[in-house]
């Protein structure tokens, strides 16, 4: 059973994490969220589900703005060959989220690690990282340093690599 944002906060908590989130209407897509940029300050990510041939799984986070070359990447984050997009159903089954919600903070979620966690070299960056806490009814503003002691703790080992142009 994937877990609830509470259990998220309160995982988070557990870690000495502070972090601070503003609900809001279910966003769906960037352009839907960029409403939003008035009340939450930092950077905003995109979030990309993929995977190989050899159904290795990825999880790419950029700055909402990056441009991603979808048939470059594969070089990049290390894939056996070209990625596409991961199916909804292997989305769930990994990270706990649907389209639309996808987030580093889905990693609480993949305890067998399957899933390689990838943050844009630009994105880490920023002090302020603002991600969907496991659903797009809320955005949660948290530390770039933070965010990769969670991704840590979640038993990933984040890569930071320059993958957006």
């Amino acid at each position: 059973m994937p877990r609830t944002p509470d259990e998220l906060f309160a995982y988070l908590e557990g870690l000495g994490i502070a972090v601070a989130t503003v609900s809001h209407p279910p966003l769906f897509t960037v352009a839907d969220s960029q409403a939003l940029r008035g009340e939450i300050p930092g950077a905003h990510t995109k979030n990309l589900f993929l995977k190989d041939k050899k159904d290795n799984y990825f999880l790419v986070t950029v700055e909402e703005h990056a441009q991603v070359d979808l048939k470059q990447i594969h070089h990049v984050i290390g894939a056996a060959s070209r990625v596409s997009f991961g199916r909804p159903e292997a989305l769930m089954e990994h990270l706990g989220v649907v389209p639309g919600a996808v987030t580093a903070f889905g990693l609480i979620n993949d305890g067998t690690g399957v899933v390689k966690f990838v943050l844009d070299q630009a994105l880490a960056e920023h002090d302020t990282i603002n991600a969907h806490p496991l659903t797009n009814e809320a955005t949660t503003s948290i530390k770039s340093d933070d965010l990769l002691a969670f991704v840590r703790a979640t038993g990933h080992e984040p890569s930071i690599l320059k993958v957006s142009g």
